[in-house]
């Protein structure tokens, strides 16, 4: 009993302490806010081909999907400043966020992506 109290405890602890690594998150009408007040680091990472189909007036482009990503979207990026990111749907930006995080950026998620944002504007 003693060893099961003991796992459970540990889990917590394990738990909690991998959550102050998430990565932060707005939704679109946040960014919108934002956008309209201030001059913010914004990252597309969707393909040319989406891109091409509307963006976001002011954000910066790097495909996730291309091999040297990293180094496409940190030529382009402030590392002193927060890095505001959007995909499609928010998946890739999610998984782009966790590279950048990684390599010592300060990013927030775009939920929703340009998806939401086109039916919202």
């Amino acid at each position: 009993m003693k060893n099961i109290l003991c796992f459970v405890l540990m889990s917590f602890f394990f738990i909690n302490c991998s959550s102050k690594d998430e990565i932060r998150t707005i939704t679109t009408k946040d960014l919108k806010v934002l956008l309209e007040k201030d001059s913010i680091q914004l990252l597309d990472v969707r393909s040319p081909t989406e891109v091409n189909e509307g963006s976001i007036k002011t954000a910066f482009f790097a495909n996730y999907f291309d091999a040297d990503f990293y180094s496409k979207a940190s030529k382009q990026l402030d590392k002193t400043k927060p890095v505001y990111l959007y995909c499609r749907t928010g998946n890739r930006s999610s998984k782009a966020s966790i590279i950048l995080k990684e390599k010592g950026f300060n990013v927030v998620n775009v939920i929703g992506g340009y998806n939401q944002w086109q039916n919202e504007n």
